[in-house]
Formats: structure tokens, sequence, C-alpha cells
């Protein structure tokens, strides 16, 4: 005779996060990033220099990204090609994630994937940025030598960063903003 089996199934583990996504962004999301940009940036962000080079560059929107986790929109990311002495490149930024899902990795991922679409097309030859070293450094972006990049306004020289294949980029990117594709003597 067998012994009735006392063993009885655990209870079906609850459904885990799905793990962060990105797609291209959309007309739909516009009002997500402007919402997004407010929350996370404030009124104040009208007047930051990298603001002022959106407004002379139009972002590609090809390299713009949404974030989703579970299928929720939680950060954004955009791109704005330009070109600092002649070697054409890309502006990282604004870099956004929703507080609700900070410290998950999001806008990390949206970091590593924007600036590989953008370098993989093979147009660019460098992504830069305006941020905080300890965060972007241990993903491979470097810091430029100090007031090398002219900007139209203030920026914290210690602050600009590039991420480029070429290694030695960091240390020889010189020169004004001007718009992806100018001639290095323009």
């Amino acid at each position: 005779m067998i012994a009735p089996n006392a063993y009885s199934p655990a209870p079906s583990a609850p459904p885990q996060p799905q793990p962060n996504t990105f797609r291209l962004a959309t007309p739909d999301d516009d009002e997500f990033v402007a919402d997004l940009q407010a929350l996370a940036f404030g009124p104040g962000r009208f007047a930051r220099t990298a603001f002022r080079v959106r407004e002379r560059f139009p972002i590609d929107p090809s390299l713009s990204l949404i974030a989703e986790v579970d299928g929720t929109r939680c950060g954004s990311v955009w791109m704005t090609p330009i070109s600092v002495g002649g070697i054409d490149g890309y502006m990282l930024g604004p870099l956004a994630t929703h507080p609700n899902f900070r410290k998950r990795g999001v806008g990390k991922m949206l970091a590593k994937e924007v600036t590989k679409l953008a370098l993989g097309r093979g147009k660019g030859s460098f992504v830069i940025l305006i941020g905080d070293r300890d965060y972007y450094c241990p993903l491979g972006w470097q810091p430029t030598t100090l007031g090398a990049v002219e900007w139209p306004g203030p920026v914290d020289p210690s602050r600009v960063l590039v991420y480029s294949d070429d290694k030695t980029l960091a240390t020889r990117l010189k020169g004004k903003i001007r718009a992806f594709g100018a001639k290095k003597h323009q």
C-alpha cells in the first residue's frame, strides 16, 4: 500500500517584475517626457546651458528613448547631434527617471543604450554630457580637458564628460559646440 502523499506544492511565486526595457519615443510620449522633465529638473531647466544647446540644434527623434518597467513608462533620454572642433558627435540629455523608479538601473540602461545606438550609426565619434562623474564614469565616460569645450553658457568644466571608442578623444576634444557636420574652421 502506498502512503498518501503529504506533499502539497508550494503556492506559485508572485509575478516577478519584468526587466527594464526601452523603445523609441513616439509623439504619444511627448506629454510624458515634458512632465517627467518638469518633475526631474524643475522650472530652472530652461535656464540651463544644455537647454541652450538643444534650442540651437534640434534633438534627433530617432535617438529619443523611453524606458519601461512592467509596461509603465518610467524614464526618457534625448540625443542632440552636435560638432565640437569639427568632430561630429552627440550630446546626451536630458536623461530623467521618474522618482518611483530610481535606483533600479533605468537611467544607466538608457544612457548606455542611446549611446550604443548613436555611435553604432558610424556618423559621430563621441557622446558628450554634463553630469556627475560618480554616475557616468563607471559606465565609460571620461572627463574632458577643463574648459576645452566651449558651451553657449556657464558650465562646470569638471562635469563635462565624453564617451568614445577612441579613449584619447576626451583629452583632444576642443572647440565651440556647433551644428553636426560643421567644418573645423567655420
